[in-house]
């Protein structure tokens, strides 16, 4: 796992390169063709927050409705939606799992137009599929995903500004903001401050992850890696939704991790702080500024829609620590297998 999370500023450096974001442009030049009315994204586990990244992405930059599908809705109950005017797209590390490939089989059928984004370009969900685009992660050995999650990551911010642009060809200001995230990713992954906070949480019985936006998606997955690598029980709410109801289990023996960016869903986070801080809610902030009573884990300041790709770096290790520190081996855990096949 620590040598997957070490991968991962090459694995942007190798994504950004003209093959593979040259790839991706075609890609993008098709779908902004095609013109899709509305966008559908299927995925399980760590792909599902990928993909809903990509729904964020979507609705705010193109100004199409997204969505994600609940794969048994096709599967277990037959449903057959009309997804004739639709881009439906099904992200899986491995490509491998049934009933993603059975939604995209049935999309197409529909008249749907079908996109694959996969760590493995020959597998079943990019043979079922119109359009494919390969994430290229490399080889991942742990089976708590971590570099072909940020790998997701970027390749739909690709697809998406490119499908924005129109022809797939990003502007030359975003190419060069982009170029700079590998130099930050190896940054952020410097900071010793995850692994001097994993004994703080040793002993924790639960703990909550927050944030809106953009980084929702970060909340959900740092709270998988948390439960897949140490057995902790991790709630993940969005900011707005932790206001509903479960702040009141915030105490200042349930940690909370926010990410906390720097803009309107990071600025929205300061309705929730200061609540946590009524409730003196043990609080880790993962953002580029410092917010008053709460100890922060740095990344830098870069445009909301890239610190996904940072944000969730500092999360990622301090997962790997706690595991550690807890006497769990982060590479196998229990009961887990690298392609979960489910129907």
């Amino acid at each position: 796992m620590a040598a997957d999370i070490s991968e991962q500023p090459a694995g942007y450096e190798r994504l950004l390169s003209a093959e593979h974001a040259g790839a991706i442009a075609e890609v993008a030049a098709v779908v902004a063709q095609r013109r899709p009315r509305h966008v559908v994204f299927t995925a399980r586990g760590t792909s599902d927050h990928a993909a809903l990244y990509g729904a964020y992405l979507t609705e705010i930059r193109l100004g199409l409705p997204a969505g994600l599908a609940s794969p048994s809705a096709v599967t277990l109950f037959g449903a057959r939606p009309d997804l004739s005017d639709a881009l439906v797209v099904g992200v899986s590390q491995s490509g491998g799992s049934p009933d993603l490939a059975e939604v995209l089989r049935t999309a197409r059928a529909s008249g749907a137009l079908t996109l694959a984004v996969t760590n493995n370009p020959d597998s079943p969900l990019a043979g079922i599929a119109e359009l494919s685009v390969d994430i290229a992660a490399g080889h991942e050995r742990a089976v708590a995903a971590t570099k072909t999650y940020t790998a997701e990551l970027l390749a739909l911010l690709l697809l998406v500004e490119g499908v924005r642009a129109g022809d797939g060809a990003l502007p030359a200001a975003e190419r060069a903001a982009l170029a700079a995230l590998p130099e930050l990713a190896a940054r952020t992954l410097d900071d010793p401050t995850p692994a001097q906070l994993a004994p703080r949480y040793r002993f924790a019985a639960q703990l909550v992850t927050t944030g809106r936006g953009y980084a929702y998606p970060t909340a959900r997955e740092a709270a998988l890696k948390l439960m897949e690598t140490s057995y902790l029980p991790a709630l993940a709410f969005s900011g707005a939704d932790l206001l509903h109801g479960p702040l009141a289990m915030t105490d200042p023996d349930v940690p909370v991790l926010a990410v906390v960016g720097s803009g309107p869903g990071g600025r929205s986070m300061g309705e929730v702080l200061p609540r946590l801080g009524e409730r003196r809610a043990d609080v880790v902030v993962v953002g580029s500024a410092d917010v008053e009573g709460a100890t922060r884990m740095a990344v830098p300041e870069v445009d909301e829609r890239y610190a996904p790709l940072l944000d969730i770096l500092p999360l990622q290790r301090l997962a790997l620590a706690l595991a550690l520190a807890r006497g769990e081996d982060p590479d196998a855990p229990r009961g887990l297998k690298k392609v979960t096949a489910t129907m």
